[in-house]
């Protein structure tokens, strides 16, 4: 590349590289934000499985008291036939029979009230418990929503910054060689946006690997653009930029 200055165009790409690197660290965040979202709604959803919960409790025992009123009633009325066919009976043993089975009967509805009341006593706890718990989950949606809000908004904040850092990258391409901006885009596109690296120490700050003298008198010539045997970026000497 002879009539390239090639010290001039390295600079050049040091400084689209610092707006690519910021690009690069916005497309990271800006692609994380689904995964956000969606772990955000797996948490509220998780929360809101324990008010689910509850009423399925209070459906199944609301089920449970209506099927003990049914038999409540049943044996409610089982009493009154016994009772009514009790002063048509000829002898003691038949009536004794009856007053026995009367007894039963009266006994057996008896512990349905009981455990009416024991149904309506557990309806009524879960009452409280589901509106506690409305309670907090309202409270739970409130952060969520604000939670989400916060994420949206850092979404749309990035997307503008990016869009200003795509305006000033576009600014920046009239003064790289086209050769140069391509292999360039080809090894940001290839190394996770890092394409130009500084040697420093004797070592690749791209790959952390060991970068020979000879290479380093090679980057200093400015023949031609120098990369890094591992990791293939481009390689430059801090002291030596312009």
């Amino acid at each position: 590349m002879p009539t390239v200055n090639l010290k001039s165009q390295l600079n050049v790409l040091l400084q689209l590289q610092s707006i690519d690197s910021q690009i690069y660290d916005f497309n990271e965040k800006k692609n994380n934000i689904p995964k956000e979202i969606e772990a955000l709604n797996l948490a509220f959803e998780e929360k809101k499985k324990r008010l689910s919960e509850l009423e399925k409790v209070s459906l199944d025992l609301q089920k449970t008291k209506k099927d003990a009123e049914g038999e409540l009633a049943a044996k409610e009325e089982s009493a009154r036939k016994l009772q009514g066919q009790l002063y048509s009976l000829k002898t003691n043993k038949e009536y004794n029979t009856m007053l026995a089975q009367i007894q039963d009967a009266k006994a057996d509805a008896s512990r349905s009230e009981d455990k009416i009341l024991e149904v309506m006593e557990k309806i009524e706890a879960a009452r409280k418990d589901i509106d506690e718990e409305k309670k907090k989950l309202e409270a739970e949606e409130k952060i969520f929503n604000g939670q989400k809000a916060k994420i949206e908004g850092d979404l749309k904040e990035i997307s503008e910054k990016m869009a200003t850092l795509e305006g000033q990258r576009k600014q920046i391409f009239p003064g790289i060689d086209k050769k140069i901006l391509a292999q360039y885009e080809r090894i940001l596109k290839n190394r996770d946006g890092l394409a130009i690296v500084e040697v420093k120490n004797n070592t690749c700050m791209g790959c952390n690997m060991f970068v020979p003298a000879q290479v380093e008198n090679l980057i200093k010539m400015y023949d031609r653009i120098i990369t890094c045997e591992v990791c293939n970026r481009i390689l430059f000497i801090a002291d030596e930029k312009a």
